[in-house]
């Protein structure tokens, strides 16, 4: 049995949830630096296929966050 090692593990979690580094970062209960890192610089020395994927999911996260903090802004004065 093969034990995966951290970056892996949070970058699997990042790709099948298509989730971002703070859901993942808050799943695993560490800070969002440490996945950052992990993914970003430890993981393309140790599986780039997982890497590259990783790579989608946060570029697509990038690409729409100005989307998702504007959702995020209205809802917070339709409440108020």
């Amino acid at each position: 049995m093969k034990i995966e090692k951290r970056e892996e593990l949070f970058a699997r979690y990042l790709v099948d949830n298509n989730a971002t580094i703070r859901q993942t970062a808050c799943y695993f209960n560490i800070s969002k630096s440490t996945v950052h890192n992990d993914i970003s610089k430890k993981l393309s020395r140790s599986n780039i296929a997982l890497f590259k994927q990783a790579q989608c999911v946060l570029e697509h996260n990038y690409a729409v966050k100005h989307l998702r903090g504007g959702k995020a802004t209205a809802l917070k004065y339709k409440k108020s």
